[in-house]
């Protein structure tokens, strides 16, 4: 009886099977119209928040592509804290399992995410009272012509050229 042990076969190279294998790292790159605000080639990790919720990406993640409304990018390298970007919108995408862009509006890196939280929430109040003054306006636009209309009417004078009895 032989009992010569067979060493089990190599596993295949990945490389000439075909397979892929994950990247190391994630390259971030955050552009405002006007800027670079940042370009790093070392993340982990990051986290950011569209409007069906929080999503995270790692390296190897599936391409992807999303709107951002304004929030806060969170993001660290494999032994590094958590250091945040406070953003007003943009369109988040994900390409090849490595490279994460972000094109936004504007965006500001901070160490202190609860700063950057106190500032995007006061944004988004902002823009709630800009949207609030714009209908308030367009109410009031919408109810003075119709009020002009009525008076129109009620002279029964036709100073707008709206009546159709002129012409019959």
């Amino acid at each position: 009886m032989n009992t010569r042990m067979v060493p089990p076969p190599a596993a295949p190279d990945a490389s000439a099977t075909g397979a892929s294998t994950a990247p190391a790292a994630l390259h971030l790159t955050i552009t405002a119209p006007l800027a670079i605000v940042l370009d790093e080639a070392d993340v982990a990790s990051l986290r950011a928040e569209d409007a069906s919720g929080d999503f995270g990406v790692r390296p190897g993640h599936a391409d992807f592509l999303t709107v951002i409304e304004a929030g806060v990018l969170r993001w660290r390298a494999a032994e590094g804290p958590w250091r945040y970007c406070a953003l007003r919108g943009g369109v988040f995408s994900v390409e090849g399992g490595r490279s994460v862009r972000v094109a936004c509006r504007e965006a500001t890196v901070g160490d202190d995410l609860g700063a950057l939280q106190a500032r995007i929430a006061h944004e988004r109040a902002e823009a709630r009272e800009a949207l609030l003054r714009a209908r308030s306006q367009d109410t009031r636009l919408h109810a003075r012509a119709i009020r002009q209309l009525m008076r129109e009417l009620r002279a029964g004078g036709d100073t707008l050229g709206l009546s159709t009895e002129a012409e019959a």
